[in-house]
């Protein structure tokens, strides 16, 4: 999967001069039946995100130092679209663009919310502050299947080693969640865009025309293309 999505971004890296980096984090970090730690980001046990910057930066060191690595665009899809905006909420200064597809699970742009459902104690567990600010000024699309309406796998049971009380009240489907999330970042000052496909549901490789599209708009800006 991660070798596809990588593939699917060559046309327009060439575009642009740029770098396609495709991180696959392992299973069973967590423990033998953990297949999700990565999409939090930040775990008790795991930093997530640091493990991407170190990716970064071997990428640059096996291009001798050529790459402008102090930002960079970041596109994530479902597990990938989770851990993408929480990487934000940490590292936006990192970021030249945000690209959200279509998450199972959300964090909002709410500090009265406990990690992970919102930020509250997410700046003591990584320890180091948030990047709101930075995040603010970042361009932020959000990016579904407007038929992305499943609850399978997205609503959350008790006994799940992901419950807490309110988990759900985000919404029951990723297209609930997508609303909720954008209202979240739109209230926090993030204008963050809303890109649905028409006629898709669940289907990543299915919604990367806007994401191409908003990509090759900010990072061509950036390059003066």
């Amino acid at each position: 999967m991660a070798e596809s999505y990588r593939d699917a971004f060559v046309a327009l890296a060439d575009k642009l001069g740029a770098v396609v980096l495709a991180p696959l984090f392992p299973c069973g970090i967590e423990g033998p039946d953990d297949t999700e730690s990565y999409k939090f980001c930040v775990t008790p046990k795991t930093r997530f995100d640091l493990v991407l910057l170190a990716m970064v930066d071997e990428l640059n060191s096996r291009m001798q130092g050529t790459l402008a690595v102090d930002r960079f665009a970041l596109f994530g899809y479902s597990g990938g679209g989770q851990f993408a905006h929480r990487f934000a909420y940490l590292h936006a200064q990192r970021l030249a663009a945000l690209s959200i597809g279509a998450p199972g699970k959300v964090t909002l742009m709410d500090d009265t919310l406990p990690w992970w459902r919102g930020l509250a104690g997410l700046e003591a567990l990584a320890g180091q502050p948030l990047a709101l600010e930075y995040l603010r000024k970042l361009p932020v699309q959000l990016v579904i299947g407007d038929a992305d309406d499943q609850e399978t796998d997205v609503a959350t049971a008790p006994g799940s080693p992901h419950w807490m009380e309110g988990i759900n009240e985000a919404g029951l489907n990723r297209l609930a969640l997508m609303d909720s999330l954008r209202a979240s970042l739109l209230a926090g000052g993030v204008a963050a865009r809303l890109d649905k496909v028409d006629g898709v549901a669940h289907e990543g490789f299915a919604v990367l025309e806007p994401v191409h599209a908003f990509l090759g708009d900010v990072l061509g800006t950036e390059a003066g293309q």
